[in-house]
């Protein structure tokens, strides 16, 4: 224990009168600093990463219930010996989706009481290898409020001998079954296994984009007991157009209007599309639409009862729209560097063509009745309104603006932990592996100092009144991060949203990446941008999503020697078929990290029925020589702070500084 002087006392007087509130006296500040002690001993818990979730909401929930292979490992740890691979399996699903498989099981069964005792004494058993490693107080927190008592007396059933214990748990459970709270308590049991599996979830961006329902994952996300979320390129544009910018909108629906997908929108968000519709019937009721008709992506393409024609329709609209607002955004934010972005008025009108990159192209798609060729960034009146109408849609609705509520509370563009890196996208770089300086509110900024400025600037704006200078300056920075030139979300050059749409020449369509994704192989490099984020160490890893890795073509998601590691979870199934997997998944326990590789996901009921996982390949690398304690992660470092200032009081409590209070 560390001595402390007078002097020392006095200085920190103030803290100790306030801590002393808490713990009022020697007893009570003793014990805690007992307590706080005996967790730093503890293993570390379990870390579970994941990356562009890209609204598929059904192949994220499995991940998530699986732990990414956490679930059955444990289940295999226990029940290798004494159960079947099928049993196992069967109890895996069990977890994953306890009140859909328990129906199934209790279907097929002659006595459901039996079934109920036999697959209650296994997860409690499970529940108790799982809660092995966090201290009682901890575990208490993660039960259910109505069972917490039941739950407890379970898993630390008095030392009073194994043929009483195996007695005393069955009375408890068997009075559990005669008063029909059996399903309840499985239920309860199988959501514990998994609170306690993962102590961390962390989100390396993209939740948004062409999945249907990114509105359910952050259902689950809110309901969950520790995350986190690096912003990603579509969150930023989805978390703009909450707060009213009108060219964030414009992207967001022409993205959902690509693939036909208008759910998130419509049925998740309630936002009112009509104005749009009618807008867009009138306007392009006898005009070619062929250039924007969905994509299909299979059972991905959702219509929401809408026809194709009218979805192109509105496509159109909204897209034409969208290249005038981003005109905007660009002669107003020199600094951008984004003239080469300025199309509109680059078209030769009576010729059909535009003139990019020193060549000529023909455009698909001249019938343009919106566009004054002598003014072609100009909104019509029509326009204007149905713009007006939008932003008052993404404003009101509730749901959007509580997720964006949490991305601001529980997300930034990176995060340090445990000696790891987060970031979505890139940290912009030069070619010769310098840190690539870029204009922001005046200043030349980069690496650390960059994404620290645009995020505060970001989060003063959303603070800020709708019509504040500090708001309109946030708007245009989150369309930027979304696709801006060397933008650290999207790693661009540029972003060929009207060369895709209306250019047949696929040369056009190249968006060239930051130096960084040339760099992000090189150990070196890597070692250097951890260390502007001031970690270092040979455990120490830059964690990455945004790029699919193409396993199909030789890629690999562990980059640098180790030092950095791609996670894009390969969720979007229009990628599926370029990379060879369904992406990667990462999981970092007391015994070092590991990456699973997944396979794509067939559906629920394939799941339940079937007791199928999606689980491909899992690769150790990074083995810790000793088992990783709580005592050597940043909680570590905070309760070490915590116990100096326990300490502290109790030297003040034992010298007469401060007076105890209470028995």
């Amino acid at each position: 224990m560390t001595l402390y002087s007078d002097a020392q006392l006095e200085d920190n007087r103030l803290y100790l009168d306030a801590l002393s509130k808490q713990y009022p006296n020697i007893r009570s500040a003793a014990a805690e600093t007992v307590n706080l002690k005996a967790i730093l001993g503890l293993p570390k818990g379990t870390e579970h990463f994941m990356s562009d979730v890209h609204g598929e909401y059904e192949a994220f929930r499995h991940i998530l219930n699986n732990a990414s292979g956490a679930v059955r490992e444990k289940i295999d740890m226990l029940f290798e010996d004494s159960l079947s691979e099928n049993r196992r399996a069967e109890l895996a699903t069990l977890v994953y989706y306890p009140r859909q498989k328990l129906k199934e099981l209790v279907t097929n069964a002659t006595d459901a009481g039996i079934v109920y005792l036999d697959i209650l004494t296994k997860l409690i058993a499970l529940c108790r290898l799982v809660s092995s490693k966090y201290t009682r107080s901890k575990v208490r927190k993660a039960l259910p409020a109505d069972f917490s008592y039941i739950i407890e007396e379970l898993l630390y059933v008095p030392n009073i001998g194994e043929e009483n214990r195996a007695s005393y748990r069955n009375n408890i459970l068997l009075s559990i079954i005669s008063l029909g709270l059996g399903e309840q308590l499985i239920v309860e049991l199988a959501e514990t296994v998994k609170r306690l599996i993962v102590d961390r979830l962390h989100i390396v961006g993209d939740i948004f984009d062409r999945g249907s329902r990114p509105d359910i994952v952050l259902e689950d996300l809110i309901a969950h007991h520790g995350v986190d979320v690096q912003w990603g390129n579509h969150d930023v544009l989805w978390m703009g157009a909450a707060i009213g910018s009108r060219t964030c909108i414009a992207n967001a629906l022409n993205n959902s209007f690509s693939y036909g997908n208008l759910d998130a929108i419509e049925t998740g968000y309630g936002i009112n599309l009509r104005p749009l519709a009618l807008f867009a019937a009138d306007v392009y009721k006898d005009k070619d639409v062929s250039c924007f008709m969905p994509k299909s992506e299979g059972d991905t393409a959702v219509y929401s009862g809408n026809s194709p024609r009218l979805i192109a329709m509105m496509h159109k609209a909204i897209a034409v729209i969208l290249f005038k607002l981003e005109g905007h955004i660009i002669r107003r934010n020199p600094n951008f560097e984004m003239e080469d972005r300025l199309l509109l008025d680059k078209i030769d009108y009576k010729n059909g063509t535009i003139r990019l990159y020193g060549k000529n192209y023909s455009i698909k798609d001249m019938d343009l009745p919106t566009v004054d060729p002598d003014d072609p960034y100009r909104l019509t009146y029509d326009e204007e309104q149905v713009m007006e109408q939008l932003k008052t849609a993404f404003r009101k609705s509730e749901k959007l603006q509580r997720h964006v509520e949490f991305l601001f509370e529980k997300g930034g563009l990176y995060k340090c932990c445990n000696g790891n890196l987060l970031f979505h996208g890139c940290i912009p770089m030069n070619e010769d592996g310098s840190l690539m300086e870029l204009e922001v509110e005046g200043r030349r900024l980069c690496g650390k100092d960059l994404l620290d400025s645009i995020e505060r600037m970001i989060r003063r704006g959303y603070h800020s009144s709708r019509d504040s200078e500090d708001r309109k300056k946030a708007k245009d920075y989150m369309w930027y991060l979304w696709c801006g030139k060397n933008s650290p979300l999207s790693g661009r050059t540029r972003m060929c949203t009207f060369e895709r749409l209306l250019i047949d020449d696929a040369e056009t369509h190249v968006e060239p990446r930051n130096a960084y994704y040339k760099l992000y192989s090189d150990g070196k490099a890597c070692e250097k941008l951890l260390w502007e984020f001031g970690l270092s160490g040979e455990h120490c890893h830059i964690i990455n999503g945004h790029i699919p890795v193409r396993r199909i073509n030789g890629e690999s998601p562990v980059k640098a020697n180790g030092k950095l590691i791609v996670i894009d979870g390969g969720f979007c199934r229009a990628y599926q078929g370029q990379t060879g997997n369904a992406g990667y998944t990462l999981v970092y326990n007391s015994y070092g990290m590991r990456i699973i590789s997944h396979e794509p996901f067939s559906g629920v009921q394939d799941a339940i029925e079937g007791n199928k996982d999606i689980l491909g390949t899992t690769s150790v690398f990074d083995v810790a020589e000793n088992r990783i304690r709580v005592s050597m992660t940043d909680d570590g470092e905070s309760i070490k702070k915590q116990i100096e200032g326990l300490e502290m009081l109790l030297k003040a409590y034992q010298s007469g500084f401060i007076k105890e209070n209470g028995n």
